[in-house]
């Protein structure tokens, strides 16, 4: 059921403190919960509820929750612990007094990151809404952008083939015990002892004994997949469920280093992609390509993110240019004239080529063009900010729908830390023009 909207009493309690009584009601993060427009995104994400059940959680909590954790770059547990002791989080996310506890659950926030699911798009429409209202940004700044690709990395160990072997038939263990399906024999002691060798000689290049190792893991997980199969033949329910933890198992079996083709990268993430970006320091990344949309003039507050999102399949960048333009101009509700992109983008499909240029090209640059595309490196340090001041360096969400989220909200986190700092400045210069004004009378009478 839609959760009820958010209501503030205004009275006071005997034993308990107004949020207002203890906090600077002139601190970044309370002028910002005053912009957000909380009431229309509540209305956004009410199509997402049923007419029937309990109230869900207030939208304004959870939502605050969420910006909260990326604006700082926090994990959920850093979140909940740092809430109940922080009075402005509890202030942004709409409570009045003060709480010793946290009042919800920590997986609520997982349960909302699935429900939101594209409705995400709405906080960073919000973001850009409020930095415009802030005058952190012009509608003049969205005409010309820059785009570019990154990769985010997700969270699983570096794949080798012994760590692979050994990770699926630790899994298949797992989900033996769980459904009681009672094995010949583990080979858990065994597989973690040639995992280990394996490594070690591979560190010393004795690949023969390297290559004896890997073949005790493969012939092991082999029994093990026998095995089970052998058990589970004519029962429908285990069939089921094991059906799709042995088709990975296989596939790590059988796959070897230089083939051509689909791979498995990791037994328990089977979405993560390997990458090559060209980078001397990481010439592979393990993960999913992003694409990043920024202004290219700069704005009074900085550089924006608008638009991000993630592109499974490992896409060629020229082919999604005229989708990541149009999604653009959805989003900000601003028609681009010229966009700068890189060298990976030759070939590209957009509408209108003539709007867009590639770095190092020669025809057609001049003047304010040739400026603008030499500002287009710009955009490197915004995503290096992206991935060590949030959460786009390391994805811990699970699926691909984890990595669509996660690249979304490292943007709005990103954009509403250039918000606060934009706050946090004017409030500054409002104070040194207020003390001039009356410090001015005074120095004049000492004159006189």
């Amino acid at each position: 059921m839609r959760p009820k909207k958010h209501r503030t009493t205004g009275s006071n309690d005997l034993f308990r403190a107004r949020l207002e009584q203890i906090i600077n009601m002139k601190h970044e993060l309370v002028l910002l919960a005053g912009k957000i427009d909380w009431d229309w995104i509540d209305d956004e994400i009410a199509p997402l509820y049923s007419e029937n059940g309990r109230p869900g959680i207030e939208s304004r909590f959870m939502i605050g929750l969420l910006l909260l954790k990326h604006i700082y770059g926090l994990s959920d547990e850093g979140l909940c612990e740092r809430w109940v002791h922080d009075p402005y989080f509890q202030f942004f996310t709409g409570e009045e007094f003060f709480q010793h506890v946290f009042p919800h659950e920590r997986s609520d926030l997982s349960h909302w990151r699935k429900r939101l699911g594209d409705k995400l798009e709405l906080l960073l429409a919000e973001s850009l809404r409020v930095a415009h209202e802030a005058g952190a940004l012009r509608g003049q700044d969205l005409k010309r952008v820059t785009v570019d690709t990154t990769v985010q990395p997700k969270a699983i160990t570096f794949p080798t083939d012994a760590k692979l072997l050994h990770a699926a038939i630790k899994g298949l263990n797992r989900l033996a015990r769980r459904h009681g399906v009672r094995l010949r024999q583990s080979y858990c002691r065994v597989a973690k002892a040639a995992a280990m060798m394996a490594g070690r000689y591979a560190h010393a290049k004795q690949f023969k004994r390297h290559q004896r190792q890997l073949r005790v893991l493969r012939s092991r997980l082999g029994r093990i997949i026998r095995d089970i199969r052998r058990k589970i033949e004519g029962q429908d329910a285990l069939e089921e469920a094991f059906a799709l933890p042995l088709s990975r198992a296989s596939q790590i079996r059988s796959q070897q280093p230089r083939q051509r083709g689909w791979k498995l990268y990791s037994f328990h993430a089977p979405e993560v992609e390997c990458i090559g970006k060209g980078k001397a320091a990481a010439p592979y990344e393990f993960g999913v390509k992003a694409s990043i949309v920024t202004n290219n003039r700069p704005a009074p507050g900085g550089q924006f993110v608008l638009h991000a999102r993630a592109l499974p399949d490992n896409p060629y960048d020229g082919h999604i240019l005229r989708h990541v333009i149009d999604d653009t101009e959805t989003l900000t509700g601003c028609a681009i004239e010229r966009a700068y992109v890189d060298k990976g983008y030759r070939g590209h499909d957009a509408q209108n080529p003539r709007r867009i240029f590639i770095s190092g090209q020669k025809r057609g640059v001049f003047g304010m063009i040739k400026r603008e595309l030499r500002r287009r490196s710009a955009i490197e340090p915004v995503i290096g900010h992206l991935k060590s001041e949030g959460h786009l360096g390391r994805c811990y969400l699970k699926g691909r729908a984890g990595d669509a989220a996660n690249v979304i909200l490292s943007a709005v986190g990103s954009n509403f830390r250039r918000i606060l700092a934009w706050l946090k400045l004017l409030w500054h210069l409002i104070l040194i023009a207020s003390s001039r004004l009356i410090a001015a009378p005074i120095l004049l009478n000492w004159a006189s």
